[in-house]
């Protein structure tokens, strides 16, 4: 198949006027060099090898050097075969004809068979995917080093809102959004995403955050939401935002700005859930577990003997857990299902603990425990604002709210015997953890938790 030329491969300019608007062109070249790379072609070996090692099949020709080896393939692209090596004995290299020449691989096997960071279930595929890579990478080494230079997620500004979303904004009355529809340069048939772009008077979350990405396998072909250009190989093509599912090269996954908008069907739970992916899923400042548990507690329990000491009952906190893992803002809290405000609480507590990164990031742990340290009050007062301002926001938007509620809860310390510092003993190891989890330390940095805890509750007004 012949390659297009650059000038058709190129994704369609985007005007600012909407009425001109013209949907990306998807770029095929490299989807035209898989189709050309040559085909796996297995060399047996003729006689039976009683030591060849159960997870090769008849490709394995023991040991044999590589002069022989080469002799073997016979000069034919895409041939393969395994030896034994003899320099090295017990270990194995995959000999494979490319480009007029032997390439010699040391081969590994874990239950998957992998020279480098891909893993394969057998040979033949390992050796496909070789030949893809090697083919593209030889006959397209400028066109890939230059793919990122007009990328398409610029143009069209992709988020990962779906369209049934937006649909819901606009029938609230919002403003009209436009949709991006996708069109190939050729009629290969793909499961290509769509998405949407938002105008910029759209209300969504202002929160920065990166996207998650992960490598992903892709069944059929896929093209990449970033450049436009074909995922390449056998697995393992590219990665994936497993927040927001956004598709992209892994070299061009490292260019994508920080502008995920996570998809609440790919959050599967609420807690244990990255605390900036939750608030900007459901589009608040601020995650609904925080916001409904202290409305209640305000509501009904802010004299209550002990709050936040008390423990409810735990297998009526893991309830309040799952009513919203399974319900999210719509789980019913309230007295009729939990009279006891002490499981509310405790909710809380265990939503917070059980955050992936904590309150207070794990990146600004230590300047929080250095400033704990300074013995002058307005010096580490200082320090510890200079330490809120590195939060993330939506961290600092969550620890502000909470530190306004656990004052209020101190102007009732006459019936709920909770001041500040008691408050700080019960919420410094639950907001603030160490990153390297050591026991040590942490039984160390208690007293700092505490009294950071304890500075930001009573200080709340100075500080945030």
């Amino acid at each position: 198949m012949a390659a297009s030329s650059n000038s058709s491969l190129s994704g369609s300019s985007v005007s600012s006027d909407p009425e001109d608007y013209q949907p990306p062109i998807w770029k095929c070249y490299l989807y035209q060099l898989q189709q050309e790379a040559p085909r796996p072609k297995r060399i047996t070996c003729p006689h039976e090898m009683e030591n060849r090692p159960k997870y090769y099949g008849r490709e394995f020709h023991a040991m044999i050097s590589r002069e022989r080896a080469d002799e073997l393939l016979g000069g034919v692209e895409g041939s393969y075969l395994i030896r034994e090596s003899q320099r090295q004995p017990g270990t194995y290299t995959l000999a494979l004809r490319f480009a007029n020449q032997t390439l010699n691989y040391r081969l590994f096997y874990d239950g998957k068979h992998f020279v480098g960071e891909k893993r394969f279930e057998s040979i033949h595929d390992l050796v496909t995917d070789a030949l893809i890579t090697l083919y593209i990478e030889t006959k397209a080494a400028e066109y890939i080093a230059k793919m990122t230079t007009n990328p398409i997620y610029e143009h069209v500004g992709y988020t990962s809102l779906l369209r049934d979303k937006v649909t819901h904004r606009l029938s609230r009355g919002r403003p009209e959004s436009r949709r991006v529809t996708f069109q190939r340069d050729d009629k290969i048939s793909s499961p290509l995403v769509k998405r949407t772009a938002l105008k910029d008077g759209e209300k969504q979350c202002s929160y920065e955050k990166a996207h998650n990405f992960k490598v992903h396998t892709f069944r059929g072909p896929h093209w990449c939401e970033y450049c436009a250009n074909f995922m390449w190989g056998l697995i393992a093509q590219g990665v994936r935002c497993s927040d927001c599912g956004l598709n992209v090269h892994k070299q061009c996954s490292k260019l994508v700005p920080s502008d995920c908008q996570p998809d609440l069907r790919r959050i599967k739970k609420v807690f244990s859930c990255d605390l900036t992916t939750l608030v900007k899923a459901h589009n608040t400042q601020r995650p609904m577990v925080v916001d409904m548990c202290i409305r209640e507690i305000e509501q009904r329990g802010l004299k209550s003997e002990g709050l936040y000491r008390v423990s409810g009952f735990t297998e009526h906190i893991e309830d309040v857990k799952l009513a919203f893992d399974r319900d999210g803002d719509k789980a019913d809290i309230s007295a009729n299902m939990f009279a006891d405000i002490n499981i509310i609480a405790g909710a809380l507590k265990l939503y917070l603990r059980d955050l992936p990164i904590p309150v207070i990031t794990y990146d600004v742990y230590s300047k929080f425990i250095q400033a704990a340290k300074i013995t002058n009050p307005d010096v580490r007062l200082e320090a510890i604002h200079e330490g809120l301002l590195l939060l993330p926001p939506a961290h600092y938007e969550t620890l502000r709210y909470l530190m306004t509620h656990l004052k209020r809860v101190t102007l009732f310390e006459k019936d709920n015997f909770m001041n500040a510092e008691n408050l700080g003993i019960v919420f410094g190891p639950t907001l603030m953890q160490p990153p390297d989890q050591n026991t040590l330390a942490t039984l160390n940095d208690m007293r700092y938790q505490k009294l950071i805890v304890q500075l930001l509750i009573e200080h709340e007004d100075v500080l945030f």
